[in-house]
């Protein structure tokens, strides 16, 4: 049934999945593993879109998606080591109904690169363009008032959302999973820009990396301070779903997420890096745009990156592949001795042993970017806090359907029976585990 575009999906998790229990008087038992197998829908793609590849291409080309509009909070960072500015987006109402016509009337807002985009120039559409053009459509900052007036008492279920890389809140394959929860009145949500995405510019020397877990933790801690009383969820794409299962480990059963679900993770980022550097298409296509769009983001901080590095800024001009842009950028500026080095420091399969919250991870098994032989099989097979599903279709963020998983945790689900394991040890198997999960060969100082 492939060939006609019905995917073939498998579930990956303990043998004794994770036990929940449904609200109501009757408390009905369920588990991690029942919840996600009703939750997550038929995978039915377009016949014609026969592989990976062509499912990637799709993506990154496709103009429609449902408007989401934002304001923009900036955050001056609380780490002492990693200082600086990023950008949250916080998805809001659109204010008139002039905004709302002046949708219909656009065709095409075009903007900045997609995580998608790894086979073709990434593209943005479905919405109104800003009056500011320092800013992404349907996009504004928020006015000194407004700032002043955010937090409230209410427990709407809140999603923090991370999105792929060189990406931002503006994102096709953002929009079309966080839409139906936002239209449904019921959620409210934001988008942790990566430092100099989204438009937004960098105030030291720093970018982000798949390890740069600080803002995500800083933005959850204020949620929690401004709105006490709203369960907060996770979700993250591609890069930021490497960043956000990092979290989840950091955090262990400290975290203050209730559930997360993470989509097309690369996992293993130096298997990814050398899978796609040993073919013909992943090397110089994939490799390829990826690395134009982070030398593209580097073009925008080039006053940045001149006044707070000792990079070579005309060589990050000349660079061509993705592997290129870690070992000139990532490399000297996190203090990683190879690109190698950070990929096995930053990747996020041990960090899956340490997760302590419910997590959904979904990821097509033809991704050619977050490829087949880096998927955390085995994993996923210890960890009862996770599932791991796999589509045999699907491509690189080809499929968005995250709305169901989530709605039913915050709505169906007792949060309350999720019990977090505060020994945050993960079962391997033996009497006594030395194995640390999350321990970095990168020390980074507490803030």
């Amino acid at each position: 049934m492939e060939w006609l575009g019905q995917a073939k999906i498998d579930f990956i998790t303990s043998p004794q999945s994770l036990p929940l229990r449904e609200k109501g008087d009757d408390g009905k038992a369920t588990s991690l593993l029942d919840v996600c197998r009703a939750a997550v829908p038929p995978c039915r793609l377009n016949p014609l879109l026969f592989n990976g590849h062509a499912q990637t291409m799709w993506t990154a080309v496709q103009k429609g998606a449902p408007p989401v509009h934002y304001k923009r909070r900036i955050f001056e960072a609380d780490h002492r080591e990693f200082n600086g500015s990023f950008a949250v987006d916080f998805v809001v109402v659109p204010a008139t109904s002039a905004e709302k016509e002046e949708e219909s009337a656009v065709v095409d807002d075009s903007d900045d690169s997609d995580d998608a985009a790894a086979a073709a120039a990434a593209a943005d559409g479905g919405g109104s363009a800003t009056a500011d053009d320092s800013l992404p459509p349907r996009t504004t900052y928020y006015s000194e008032g407004e700032l002043a007036g955010l937090g409230s008492d209410d427990d709407r279920p809140m999603l923090v959302v991370l999105h792929g890389l060189s990406g931002g809140s503006h994102e096709v394959y953002l929009r079309h999973a966080i839409a139906p929860l936002i239209e449904s009145g019921r959620w409210e949500g934001c988008v942790v820009n990566s430092r100099g995405c989204a438009k937004s510019k960098i105030t030291t020397g720093i970018l982000y990396n798949a390890r740069a877990t600080w803002d995500v933790r800083q933005v959850v801690k204020w949620l929690r301070a401004k709105y006490p009383n709203r369960p907060l969820f996770g979700l993250g794409f591609s890069l930021g779903a490497c960043i956000l299962t990092n979290y989840l480990g950091e955090e262990g059963s400290a975290c203050q997420l209730k559930a997360a679900v993470v989509c097309a993770n690369p996992w293993n980022l130096e298997v990814s890096s050398k899978e796609l550097k040993r073919t013909l298409i992943g090397h110089h296509v994939y490799q390829r745009v990826l690395g134009t769009a982070m030398r593209k983001l580097s073009a925008t901080h080039k006053e940045e990156i001149e006044k707070y590095t000792a990079i070579d800024y005309a060589e990050l001009t000349q660079l061509t592949y993705l592997w290129e842009f870690d070992r000139a950028y990532q490399c000297p500026t996190w203090g990683y001795p190879t690109e190698e080095a950070y990929y096995r420091d930053a990747s996020s399969v041990d960090s899956l042993l340490a997760v302590r919250v419910p997590l959904l991870a979904i990821n097509a098994v033809d991704d050619p970017i977050a490829v087949r032989a880096a998927l955390p099989c085995g994993e996923a097979a210890k960890n009862p806090y996770t599932v791991l599903c796999t589509t045999s279709l699907g491509g690189h963020l080809g499929w968005y359907e995250v709305t169901n998983f989530l709605n039913h945790m915050a709505f169906e689900v007792d949060l309350d029976s999720v019990d977090k394991d505060a020994s945050g040890k993960p079962d391997l198997g033996t009497t006594h585990t030395r194995f640390d999960p999350m321990r970095r060969r990168m020390f980074i100082y507490p803030d």
